[in-house]
């Protein structure tokens, strides 16, 4: 029986160790989590488009690696390596991959339950 998640102490944990979840054509997300934050680190294929959505939860997102182009409330920005985005919760977002393969790094809060092992198609 493992401990509920509140009770967890530190933890180092390697990208390298996360499971990677390919989770729709052209994308792959890992993820680590504790009760109150989530990080998930995404993999995506040049011009892999994300729908755009919204959702309650903050959002900032690191790009890592590569070019996208986010729509933000129907506004066009361009992002690159090093650039941090912030959503917050309620803001319209989506985007799409450039030319090159792209690595975005988001942290949201609370975190996205949706996006939990054994929650389903919901999760995608």
């Amino acid at each position: 029986m493992s401990a509920p998640r509140s009770l967890l102490a530190f933890q180092k944990l390697p990208w390298s160790a996360m499971p990677v979840e390919q989770i729709a054509p052209g994308i792959e997300r890992q993820m680590i989590y504790g009760d109150r934050l989530m990080i998930c680190r995404l993999r995506f294929k040049p011009h892999v488009v994300t729908p755009e959505h919204t959702h309650p939860h903050e959002q900032m997102t690191i790009v890592e690696r590569g070019r996208v182009r986010f729509i933000v409330e129907g506004d066009d920005h361009i992002a690159t390596a090093g650039d941090v985005l912030l959503f917050p919760s309620g803001v319209r977002h989506g985007a799409t991959m450039l030319d090159e393969e792209v690595v975005l790094i988001d942290v949201f809060s609370p975190i996205r339950e949706e996006f939990l092992p054994g929650a389903g198609p919901a999760s995608r």
